[in-house]
């Protein structure tokens, strides 16, 4: 088994490995495999000038070849990397000052432009070494050995139900991880990847970095902000480079259909075959629109490829079929309460997650007993294979952990081969003996009146009841019309679910926390109501 390492140095060292583009879609970068085995080779070198293999190293970048640089860099050194979010303006997030504190780095790998932080880290952690990738001098370095159990990276959680964890990913998982993506995606050394989730993401590293130098194939890559200022940047560059494969959260193809209403550049996306949707729930509204809406510029609703993963089983667990397109199901929405799959037509719509890939198990077992299920009974999902990582940092025994499965969290069912996610255990509304997942009252919500913000909603219990909070559009102005706008959830909620919210309460936009792939947090959402920290919504 070829690990990540001896595949970087077999690469064709001339050939263009990825390429970074600005948000005027105009290319400021490229890498060739060669340069990267080079430059990575020499901040190894002077890694291991004072760190130890094992040591953790915080990689701290916008999104440019540096950051690629640095994660070889300690590949070869054999340290374990740490990609966190670059800090914003007003300084670092509290995820990124507990990750920091949790792994206790030796090194911290950044560039020039962000010595300003040095001060910050030290005062967390001491005085680790701090190296400038843009400023390291070139240097020769021989790779250390590694073995598929050697610990490659720390991918902490995106903290949407709890603190962030650090997930231990090792160089096996890894490379079991990158063959269930290939094998899935029908990826080879001709399959462009275009890209712009973040780095520190298990989405951006594991599918948009290292997917396509697993298979010796070459990356477009924007940054995030350059889809959210401008999304259909991203098509025109799938359109541009004639992308194979792309994708994102669900939130990202909505995003293009409302940015579609101001009109499509003219674009042509009949090569795009692999049109990813995971990270977060995924909607089968959103597939048809988009489908619809882009289907006359040459995009094939059969390249719709909704799939399913988490940081835990380094990224992807299941994924839909090539070519195939996106499967759904219409369920008896009161048998989805008592926890039963029973397709029945006209009933509520869920979107399929995909199948089982190779080189893994996958079992839907009862959450309290641990025992399968039976068929159509929904349960928590639950992994094995090799791609699932070696525990949290600092927690190996860790109860998710247990029994030689992945325990995800995570509530399914498998249907003709198909798994459908339908919420989180953690998060599960249990009202007057029903099942509720919060994501579908947050759905009712944000379409129950035009001032409602999409993808700005919580929805959660305290004692007993229901509470839902909801972000007001930026240009919606409320007075008199807030008794409209909540009396219209009210109602929707009702009419939809059956059950009468405890509290709705109207919030500005961008009040409720969200992760770097746009979940909802929303146990915090909960502590932030529980302590009165939410500023309602009032007229300017």
């Amino acid at each position: 088994m070829k690990l990540l390492p001896e595949i970087l140095r077999t690469r064709e060292p001339g050939k263009i490995a990825y390429t970074f583009l600005n948000e005027e879609g105009e290319e400021t970068a490229s890498l060739t495999y060669g340069e990267l085995h080079a430059r990575a080779a020499s901040v190894a070198a002077e890694l291991s000038r004072t760190c130890e293999p094992g040591d953790r190293a915080l990689l701290v970048f916008p999104q440019c070849p540096e950051f690629i640089i640095a994660y070889f860099g300690c590949l070869y050194a054999q340290l374990i990397a740490v990609p966190v979010n670059p800090p914003r303006r007003t300084g670092i997030q509290d995820a990124t000052r507990a990750i920091v504190q949790d792994c206790e780095p030796a090194a911290v790998l950044t560039v020039s432009s962000m010595a300003g932080l040095k001060s910050t880290v030290e005062q967390l952690v001491g005085s680790p070494q701090w190296i400038a990738v843009d400023e390291v001098p070139e240097a020769g370095f021989e790779p250390l050995p590694v073995t598929g159990e050697t610990l490659a990276f720390l991918q902490y959680t995106s903290g949407s139900t709890s603190a962030p964890k650090g997930v231990m990913v090792s160089h096996g998982n890894l490379v079991a991880n990158q063959e269930m993506i290939r094998h899935g995606f029908g990826h080879d050394e001709h399959s462009t990847v275009v890209g712009w989730a973040p780095f520190f993401h298990d989405q951006g590293l594991i599918g948009n970095v290292l997917q396509p130098l697993y298979v010796g194939a070459t990356a477009i890559l924007l940054s995030p902000m350059a889809f959210i200022r401008r999304p259909l940047l991203w098509l025109e560059t799938i359109s541009r480079y004639r992308a194979h494969t792309s994708g994102g959260p669900n939130f990202a193809f909505d995003a293009c259909v409302a940015a579609a209403r101001g009109g499509v550049p003219d674009i042509e996306l009949n090569a795009w075959r692999v049109a990813f949707n995971g990270a977060e729930p995924i909607l089968p509204a959103t597939l048809d629109r988009f489908a619809r809406t882009f289907g006359p510029h040459g995009f094939d609703e059969k390249a719709l490829y909704p799939c399913y993963g988490l940081a835990e089983a380094t990224l992807i667990v299941t994924g839909s079929r090539k070519d195939r397109g996106p499967r759904t199901a219409e369920v008896d929405a009161d048998e989805l309460a008592q926890g039963r799959f029973v397709e029945s037509p006209g009933g509520r719509i869920l979107a399929g997650s995909g199948t089982v890939l190779p080189g893994e198990e996958l079992r839907i077992v009862h959450p309290e007993t641990r025992k399968p299920c039976a068929a159509g009974e929904i349960g928590e999902i639950v992994v094995r294979g090799g791609h699932v990582a070696r525990g949290y940092w600092k927690k190996p025994d860790a109860e998710a952990f247990a029994g030689g499965y992945l325990h995800t969290g995570d509530l399914g069912v498998l249907a003709d081969d198909e798994l459908y996610v339908v919420g989180r255990l953690k998060d599960l509304m249990i009202i007057r003996g029903r099942n509720h997942y919060p994501q579908d009252l947050e759905h009712t919500a944000q379409h129950a009146h035009p001032a409602a913000r999409p993808g700005g909603s919580a929805a959660f219990t305290e004692g007993g009841k229901p509470v839902l909070v909801q972000e007001i559009r930026r240009e919606h102005r409320l007075d008199a019309d807030e008794l409209e706008v909540t009396g219209a959830i009210r109602a929707a909620v009702l009419a939809e679910h059956g059950i009468s919210l405890g509290d709705v309460v109207l919030v500005r936009a961008g009040q409720l926390g969200k992760t770097s792939s746009g979940k909802i947090m929303r146990a915090a959402a909960r502590k932030r109501y529980l302590d009165g920290g939410f500023a309602r919504h009032r007229k300017d």
